[in-house]
């Protein structure tokens, strides 16, 4: 539902204008109590403000480590993707969080990508096929305390490269019934 929205949406919005207000309007990432406070133009970076309010405090009244961590779940990978373009397929594969301190105001985040880290991962896939990308992010308070810790890997393919790979586990699997 999302792509088909953005790609209608296309056609009267730039992609960083797209991504920002998609994922601020959309009812699941609005559960998170994040807010998508930049997105560069060439979608290279995205950065984050997760304001403590009623909604996201815990019983000792920090911010709940499961909005920090639902904040920042699914911004690099779409990121990536729309980065990539359409001939590649990129998952969430694992998500770690370390929690430093408790969130007891505002806090930040930026994800960001390189131009050079975008050719090594498509080198990369081009080569294997298929491509575990690793990022690390900092979520952090205005004067940059460090309050989490959080470690992400993606996995990135061609969408052919996906697709044989998924038909043949599917015949692997027929066969060992």
């Amino acid at each position: 539902m999302y792509k088909t929205i953005s790609k209608v949406a296309e056609k009267f919005f730039t992609k960083s204008q797209i991504f920002k207000y998609g994922f601020n309007w959309s009812p699941m990432y609005r559960r998170s109590t994040a807010k998508l406070t930049y997105v560069s133009d060439d979608l290279l970076t995205v950065t984050i403000k997760i304001p403590i309010s009623y909604k996201n405090k815990n019983y000792v009244g920090s911010i709940f480590g499961g909005s920090l961590f639902s904040a920042t779940d699914p911004i690099y990978m779409i990121q990536l993707l729309n980065i990539l373009g359409d001939d590649f397929v990129v998952w969430d594969k694992s998500a770690k969080i370390k929690y430093k301190r408790p969130a007891k105001s505002d806090v930040y985040a930026s994800f960001k990508f390189s131009k050079d880290e975008i050719e090594v991962i498509k080198q990369k896939v081009i080569v294997q096929g298929e491509f575990d990308c690793e990022k690390q992010l900092l979520i952090t308070t205005k004067d940059g305390t460090i309050i989490s810790e959080v470690e992400k890997t993606m996995y990135v393919a061609t969408k052919s490269y996906y697709k044989n790979k998924r038909k043949l586990k599917s015949k692997t699997a027929e066969k060992s019934q």
